[in-house]
């Protein structure tokens, strides 16, 4: 069965160094200025930072540069390409034509990627991209199974595959959206999306035979949601695709917090990996089990399976999990007493989830003791006042630096 490359986000260095604990085989990073997440903590420093250590772990790191550049921008752009030939990534993810034409100038020796924002969408438009220099297509959202099993069946032997299988999905088409821009004068073809898509709106029709008289269209009490979509989870299909021979599986969330990584990346990484040692007794639900812990929206297939499917939109407009919430990260273990970064409040008595590298079944505690960070002396409860605040207890299992731990609501 062929190998198959788990690609996950990294919006910093440490979030890449997460990613690679919890069984990533690549990331994918970029500079706030020249990806489309202006928002991510990732400079030159890092991004240097970031391919020598997963180099040095034998792991890929495919760097993003997939603006919708203006012609001023190029300057910078040829600037960052020549570092990048320099650095040797094992790719550079693009859209921009005449992004990916100062690539090929500059970085030859690097591979093009072609980013999903370029609408790949069929075996004619693969084409296109590979016979002007790309190596790897990373195919739009909007495809279903059957376009993709016809574009694996006819592509060229070179040709790579990278498809997405979760994370949110844009309302616009293949995240090319302008909403943004227009509500709130921030680009999401820049890198700057306000996610206006995701705020609430009230909707009104005006009446015909009354001109001037409006009458609101409700769902719920939140107004309507109409353009807010549910996230993508194709844990489930995981053995379809691999069948199929994909080369690059892909998780959506280079903003998303250390904790949401941890989840979801060892979620996926056992199931490949299992599925590839026993493929009779894959049985997806209990990495959906994991998912679900840390789901923010309701999960869809979108359109891999059908087409027709409707089943896509958030109408609650929900942004946080009810049920569990990001604990902390060990930075010290030592001993039985280990000091923990917390991330939410944490008392004596609660209840909290290790989640450890490559194995699906977290392991579940209670809070016996909590011991204050500098003078070991007993507390009840820790609050997250400032950044780094940390607190020392007594965990069930012998933990390793940058683990993390959920906390159950």
């Amino acid at each position: 069965m062929k190998k198959v490359e788990l690609l996950a986000p990294a919006g910093s260095f440490e979030k890449a160094k997460i990613a690679f604990l919890y069984g990533a085989d690549a990331v994918y990073a970029g500079t706030s200025s020249l990806s489309l997440r202006t928002r991510a903590d990732m400079e030159d420093n890092d991004l240097e930072d970031t391919i020598k250590y997963a180099h040095r772990m034998g792991k890929k790191v495919y760097v993003t540069l997939n603006i919708f550049a203006w012609d001023e921008k190029y300057e910078e752009i040829i600037e960052m390409a020549k570092k990048l030939e320099e650095l040797k990534p094992d790719g550079i993810i693009a859209a921009d034509g005449g992004v990916i034409e100062v690539l090929k100038q500059y970085a030859p020796s690097v591979n093009i990627n072609v980013s999903t924002q370029a609408n790949i969408v069929s075996m004619h438009s693969a084409n296109f991209w590979y016979k002007n220099g790309a190596k790897r297509m990373i195919l739009a959202r909007e495809m279903n199974k059957e376009q993709l099993k016809y574009i694996m069946e006819h592509k060229p032997e070179g040709m790579e595959i990278e498809i997405f299988i979760h994370g949110a999905i844009c309302f616009a088409y293949s995240g090319r959206c302008f909403l943004s821009d227009f509500l709130s004068c921030r680009s999401a073809n820049l890198g700057d999306c306000a996610q206006s898509c995701r705020w609430c709106y009230n909707l009104y029709a005006e009446e015909k035979n009354n001109p001037g008289e409006y009458m609101p269209i409700e769902t719920n009490e939140y107004g309507t949601s109409i353009f807010s979509s549910k996230d993508l989870c194709l844990i489930e299909e995981i053995p379809e695709i691999i069948e199929m021979g994909v080369d690059s599986l892909k998780i959506e969330g280079r903003l998303k917090t250390e904790y949401y990584l941890a989840s979801v990346i060892n979620a996926y990484r056992n199931a490949i990996d299992d599925y590839q040692k026993a493929p009779e007794s894959y049985d997806y639900t209990k990495y959906l089990k994991e998912l679900e812990k840390v789901k923010t929206r309701g999960l869809t297939t979108f359109y891999f399976k059908d087409r027709k499917n409707k089943d896509i939109q958030e109408y609650s407009g929900r942004q946080y999990n009810e049920n569990y919430e990001f604990g902390g990260k060990v930075v010290e273990a030592q001993g039985d007493i280990s000091t923990i970064e917390i991330k939410n409040k944490l008392m004596v008595g609660d209840t909290l989830e290790i989640i450890v590298p490559n194995q699906i079944e977290p392991v579940e505690f209670r809070i016996e003791q909590l011991y204050e960070e500098e003078t070991n002396e007993p507390i009840n409860e820790v609050s997250p006042g400032v950044k780094g605040q940390k607190v020392k207890m007594k965990l069930p299992i012998k933990c390793e630096k940058d683990w993390i731990i959920r906390r159950k609501k």
